[in-house]
């Protein structure tokens, strides 16, 4: 206590000072309407910039859970709109569900090898089956392989044994999605007959003729394109619209439909 005394003792020529200005501002300040409009601007602004700074760091740390909750509304909003046949219709009918979406995160990502696989963090226990589509919110990713209880392996869309039916939107003209294991950023479309008119920049989605992905589904845009003379086919470089190198939220989509034209097709095969 003697110390707090002595020290204000020493310095009390420069608390005298302070206090005196400080009388003096406030003076200024009350007399005078334009300090006292400064006055209250600053004050506000001080006030917002602490507040603005307040809610940053809350909005930081509270990233995870609102992440979490948007990937769940999007997971509900393409459920919505795998299985809407009609726009006009504002309320989605529980027994017309074809396609049920589940969301999930990757815990590994290769890119770099002729078959590219990845993991995530959703498995048998959470519903996932083997055939599963993955699609971004960019556009498809993969396929699901394999199944443990608490994670799955996919085959990514940089794979070379992958296959899937893609088309040049707002048409009808199919072919077969490939890969040839040389730049992560394109694929290849292959079996476009060369009556197709095509333009670069022309968008690709899936063609709705697998039961593992629905129609429309966005996979990239035309890069650029040759014709194979000898089988009167283009090879088209696709470049995907995923920066499959920056990876992490996924959806898997479920074809409820699948298993069941799946067995018909293999007792039509078999007569």
């Amino acid at each position: 206590m003697q110390r707090i005394i002595n020290f204000i003792l020493r310095n009390r020529n420069a608390f005298l000072y302070g206090f005196l200005a400080f009388i003096s501002l406030v003076m200024t300040i009350r007399s005078h309407s334009y300090h006292q409009s400064k006055f209250f601007n600053s004050s506000k602004w001080l006030s917002g910039s602490i507040y603005g700074t307040g809610a940053d760091i809350s909005s930081y740390f509270g990233l995870r859970e609102e992440n979490n909750r948007l990937l769940e509304e999007n997971k509900q909003l393409r459920r919505l709109l795998f299985n809407r046949d009609d726009d006009s219709l504002p309320v989605l009918d529980s027994t017309l569900v074809n396609y049920e979406v589940l969301s999930a995160k990757l815990v590994k990502n290769s890119y770099t090898s002729p078959r590219n696989y990845l993991t995530i963090d959703k498995g048998k226990l959470d519903g996932v089956q083997q055939d599963m589509g993955v699609i971004t919110t960019m556009g498809i990713l993969g396929i699901v392989e394999n199944v443990s209880k608490h994670y799955a392996t996919v085959q990514s869309v940089l794979n070379t044994k992958s296959n899937i039916n893609a088309k040049i939107k707002n048409t009808e003209y199919f072919g077969s999605l490939i890969w040839d294991g040389s730049d992560y950023t394109v694929a290849q479309l292959i079996d476009i007959p060369r009556l197709v008119p095509l333009v670069v920049g022309d968008t690709i989605v899936t063609g709705g003729m697998s039961s593992i992905f629905p129609e429309n589904i966005p996979i990239g845009i035309i890069k650029k394109y040759d014709l194979n003379a000898s089988r009167s086919f283009y090879n088209i470089d696709v470049e995907l619209f995923n920066d499959m190198a920056n990876l992490k939220n996924v959806y898997l989509i479920e074809n409820k439909d699948r298993n069941e034209i799946k067995t018909l097709e293999a007792i039509t095969t078999n007569e």
